[in-house]
């Protein structure tokens, strides 16, 4: 006889349950597969497909060959060249971005800045995690706001005050290396170039936005560039972070994981929320003391405290008020000194251009004005600018469509199917890349000298283009981006990259230590940069 197992009521809710439970899962997972499909459907619908390179790895795309290239934007400008000024590169798991190289669709794309194209889901992590909810961050009226309430500190009549502080700091630099070579046996001196640049940028945004010494200049150490420098100081450790990072382009979530590289932008924001919340309590209490109220309305950190007021027509939270000075920090730390770095190594690679440059500010005399340095010293201004040209800190960019577009072009493009079209249309959902570096040197663009460390092409006639001056931007250039998200501080980092110049070269001559030939390694930091140990020898005339 054979006998029937009787469920008891507790096992048979417990099967029922899991057997739910179950259902429930595939339920998602089939739901999240459609939802996933019907957008990847839509996507292929509503955007023009274009041509483009193929993809080298299965899980990667071309990602990995353009973050361990030493030359993204020559790739870029490569395969703007074989599939046209606009094209699709393979990413990460299957995903596709489109590359823009066309200065007309560029000037539309930027235009419609923190409106029609935002900033990447993994972009926004990171900024948040480090620097919080600022201008950096923050998109559409929210940006325009925050923007809106900073701009006053950028306005020519404040930089105009700020220049004696630009020449403080390069003064500063300039009696530490004459104490070096002082010290010297021969009248020379090696120095680690990056590192002193570091120093000048640092000490300089502090007291201009903040009315603080960092005294890095003097020796005193900063917390903040000991977190800065961590980053891609580790070789080793920055291949692990690449891959790290190119899986994030597809999860931006993995970003919450503790590794060392998020631990590192985790440190990095307490450490500067640390920083910029200590100098706001002081400059609070110390806003009648050290200041009228006029000026203390048009400083950084006097604009930043009347934000704060409830009643203020353009209020931040004092949240967002911490998050734009990171924001400022940063860029003060990394932009300047990065761009500095790189003038001091292209007149050390180019002597006759480093001692024409010295002629012109020789023969003008004592240190120039802010206005001065705008319009008087012409060969000093085309120098900064092809530094800037070849140079850019922040060499790529790369949006999310919120909502479908069209983008014309100057130029015909042809698509996948074979055929030609003047424009392009883009799906919500589609990422975009624009090189800064690419559009900067392009041949196509610049002439058949792109690549070339040329200033003189700003002082004649005929130098700049007729393609280049298609290009939307300061002096044409992608350096500093354009529309709504075009840099704030722009006029700032000039008159500071320029008036700190002026007192080196006037001082000193630059050599390579290895010869002018020496290959420049490029170091992974927050922003791509030359390297830490980029060493130079200093000398009098």
């Amino acid at each position: 006889m054979t006998t029937i197992p009787v469920l008891s009521p507790l096992s048979l809710w417990t099967t029922v349950r899991s057997i739910s439970a179950f259902n429930v899962a595939c339920s998602f997972a089939a739901l999240w597969a459609f939802v996933k499909f019907s957008r990847a459907l839509r996507w292929r619908l509503k955007t023009t497909q274009l041509r483009g390179p193929p993809r080298t790895s299965f899980i990667y795309g071309v990602s990995q060959d353009l973050m361990s290239s030493n030359d993204t934007g020559g790739m870029y400008e490569h395969w703007a060249t074989e599939y046209g000024v606009a094209y699709t590169i393979p990413s990460v798991l299957g995903k596709s971005r489109i590359v823009l190289c066309d200065p007309r669709a560029i000037a539309h794309f930027l235009a419609r800045d923190t409106w029609t194209y935002a900033q990447t889901p993994l972009f926004t992590a990171l900024m948040e995690t480090s620097f919080g909810k600022g201008v950096l961050w923050s998109e559409s009226e929210t940006h325009r706001r925050q923007r809106k309430a900073l701009t006053p500190a950028f306005s020519n009549a404040a930089i105009r005050k700020l220049t004696s502080v630009f020449y403080d700091s390069a003064y500063k630099a300039k009696a530490a290396w004459d104490t070096v070579i002082e010290l010297s046996k021969d009248g020379d001196a090696v120095i680690e170039v990056q590192n002193w640049m570091n120093h000048v940028s640092l000490d300089t945004v502090g007291i201009a936005g903040f009315s603080h010494d960092f005294g890095s200049l003097n020796g005193k150490h900063a917390s903040v560039t000991e977190v800065f420098d961590s980053f891609g100081s580790n070789p080793k450790a920055s291949a692990v972070n690449q891959l790290f990072f190119l899986v994030a382009l597809a999860f931006p979530i993995i970003t919450k994981i503790p590794t060392k590289r998020s631990k590192l932008f985790k440190k990095l924001g307490v450490t500067m929320g640390e920083i910029s919340n200590d100098l706001l309590i002081r400059s609070r209490r110390e806003k009648d003391v050290n200041m009228s109220g006029r000026d203390e309305e048009k400083s950084i950190i006097g604009l930043l405290i009347k934000s704060e007021s409830q009643d203020a027509e353009l209020h931040m939270s004092e949240e967002e008020v911490l998050a734009q000075m990171k924001v400022l920090l940063l860029a003060g730390y990394e932009t300047t000194s990065i761009s500095l770095t790189w003038a001091l190594i292209e007149l050390s690679r180019h002597p006759d251009v480093q001692t024409s440059l010295r002629e012109e500010l020789l023969a003008f005399g004592p240190d120039p004005t802010y206005d001065q340095l705008k319009a008087n010293l012409p060969y000093l201004d085309a120098v900064v600018h092809e530094v800037l040209r070849l140079h850019p800190p922040l060499g790529e960019f790369t949006r999310l469509a919120t909502a479908d577009d069209v983008i014309p072009l100057s130029e015909l493009v042809r698509t996948e199917s074979g055929e030609t079209t003047d424009s392009i249309s883009i799906a919500k959902g589609t990422s975009i890349t624009i090189s800064a570096a690419a559009i900067n040197r392009s041949s196509a663009i610049w002439g058949p000298d792109a690549k070339e460390f040329k200033p003189d092409r700003w002082l004649t006639e005929d130098g700049i283009t007729a393609k280049a001056e298609e290009v939307q931007g300061h002096k044409h250039l992608l350096t500093f981006i354009d529309g709504p998200r075009a840099c704030l501080g722009k006029d700032f980092a000039i008159t500071e990259f320029k008036a700190v110049l002026s007192v080196l070269v006037k001082s000193f001559v630059f050599e390579m230590q290895d010869g002018p030939d020496t290959e420049v390694e490029i170091a992974r930091g927050i922003l791509p940069r030359p390297g830490l140990l980029e060493r130079m020898v200093l000398g009098y005339l």
